[in-house]
This record gives structure tokens, sequence and C-alpha cells, in this order.
């Protein structure tokens, strides 16, 4: 488990330099939202690119696919369920609550994990692909959806509505923009040279460091008044992030009958804490930020014991 370790360990240190960085206040009071825009806007979408252009779309029609994407559906369909139901949120809280229990660290955290535990870096793609293919589109098309509402609402005009409003806010959105032409490239007969993807692949590395970042500064900023976050939603988070998923994923994969080296890897990966590209979606949209921030404070924390029994018990 070194390598989970490790990782961890590299991402608490460049969070502790994002919290540190706002204590001393070098950046300004308006740094995280700033990093969260360029993140969401210019650093993620090119990293789409270059990820899912390089996917293998066949790992979305494997059986470890089907236990990642089952497993992961029924989390956020209970989230999104508890949160709309029993607590009473709106659509936005709902959206932001249902990707903090629902969307994984599967970059920075998945990836050297798959590496290091798993031996191959296919582990983390099925991830991946739901994560970008499904829970960001859908997320996105809620949130642009109650922001136009609000916008609408304040100005007094009534929001568009029907499919062709519903396409002109996902075309809108730069991530959503540049996995499609990841997927589309993925799915191309031929392979366009790398100095083609090699600007994109630049400027994406930037993501999971700047996302780190910003999620320290988040930290490390004093939290005012109406800061806090309700303890029933981060409850419900942790428990289907650190808990749930891990559970859910080992019992599909006993169903579909995966071997142990699969049923280790969609554990492990179920397992990885909250992405801190929730908080930067919370913080693109205004909503959620406090969630967002303690739900993926709270579940990294967590996620060093639950993957020490998940390498005990399964590996």
């Amino acid at each position: 488990m070194g390598a989970v370790l490790a990782a961890l360990g590299t991402i608490g240190a460049v969070i502790a330099l994002g919290a540190l960085v706002a204590r001393l206040g070098v950046l300004g009071e308006h740094a995280a939202p700033v990093l969260a825009r360029t993140v969401f806007t210019v650093a993620t979408p090119c990293l789409m690119v270059t990820t899912v252009a390089h996917a293998d779309l066949a790992a979305l029609v494997s059986r470890s696919a089907v236990v990642v994407w089952g497993s992961t559906a029924l989390v956020a369909v209970v989230a999104a369920l508890v949160l709309r139901l029993a607590l009473r949120r709106d659509a936005a809280d709902v959206t932001v609550g249902t990707l903090a229990a629902s969307y994984v660290n599967a970059g920075n955290l998945g990836l050297p994990l798959a590496v290091y535990l798993l031996g191959t870096p296919l582990a983390v793609v099925p991830t991946l692909l739901f994560q970008l293919l499904v829970l960001a589109p859908v997320g996105f098309a809620v949130l642009d959806a109650h922001r136009a509402r609000g916008a609408a609402a304040a100005g007094g005009v009534r929001p568009p509505s029907g499919p062709r409003a519903l396409v002109r806010r996902t075309f809108s959105n730069p991530i959503i923009v540049a996995t499609l032409v990841g997927l589309v490239l993925a799915a191309l007969p031929w392979d366009l040279p790398e100095t083609v993807y090699a600007p994109f692949a630049l400027v994406g590395q930037a993501a999971a460091p700047v996302a780190l970042l910003t999620f320290g500064l988040s930290l490390g900023a004093p939290r005012g008044t109406g800061a806090g976050t309700p303890r029933a939603d981060l409850a419900l988070v942790v428990v289907l992030r650190s808990v749930v998923h891990p559970l859910l994923a080992a019992g599909l994969a006993r169903l579909v009958g995966l071997d142990d080296g699969e049923t280790l890897a969609v554990v492990a990966m179920a397992a990885l804490p909250t992405a801190q590209n929730v908080l930067v979606y919370a913080l693109q949209y205004g909503r959620g930020q406090p969630l967002a921030r303690d739900a993926g404070l709270v579940t990294t924390v967590l996620a060093v014991p639950v993957l020490l029994v998940v390498a005990a018990v399964l590996g």
C-alpha cells in the first residue's frame, strides 16, 4: 500500500500548500474562484480531449465496466433521492451532493493506485469514462438549467426551455464539448499525430494540481456566516462514498463473476475519495461549495483505512 500512501501524501502536500497560500493572502481573496474557472474552462477541457481520445472504448462493454457503471449509478440515484425527498434540497444542491457522493478522484489518485496496486492503468478507464460521459454531463445540464432559471427570474424573463435550449446549454459547457471531441477522435479509424495533442496535454497537466490548490485555498480561507456544511448532507455523502459504494461494487463483482483481481480493481476504484473537481464545479456554479469542500476532505482522510481494508480483504 506504499503507492496509496505516496499518492495521498502528495495530494495532501499540494492541498496544504493551497491552504497556506490562502492564510498568507498572497493571491488575494478571489484566487479560489479564478483558479476554479481556469480549471473548468481551460485545463480540464484540454485534459478531457487527450484522455478520452486515447481511451480504449472497448472498456465500455467489459464486465468490469458493468460493475463500475452499475454501482456508481446506484450510489448517484440513492444520493439524489435522499437529498431531494428526505432532506428537501433544491436541484442545484442535490446535484452537487450527488456528485460529491459518486464522482471519485480517479485521476491523480486512482491512476497511481491502478498502476502500483493493480499493475495496469486500464483499471481506471471505466471509472473515468463513466464520470466524463455520464455524471459530468448530467450534472452540468441540471446546474446550467438551474442557473439559467435563476438569471431569468432575476431579470423577470422566463428561461428558455425545450430540447433546443438544452442543446444550447450543453454545447456551451467546455468540459462536455471537450469530452465529445475526445470521443470523436477515439472513434476515428486512424490516429492524429501526437504533436497535435501536445499543447492540450501540456495545459491539461495543470488540471489536477490547480484543482488541488483550489481545494486548499477553500480550506484555508476564513469561513464566514452561512459557510457551514449541513451535517445530514455531509454524513450521507461520506457514508455513500466511503462505505456503500465499495460494498456495492464488491457485491456486483461477485454477481457478474469477476475474478479476484478484477474484483480488487473495481472495489479499489469505488473506494476512492470525492474528487476535488466537484469543488471546482461547485465554485463555478456558486452552489454547494461547503459540502463539496468538506466531503473532499473527510473522504480523502478516510481513504487510507478504507483502501487498506480493501487491499487486505481482496488482495
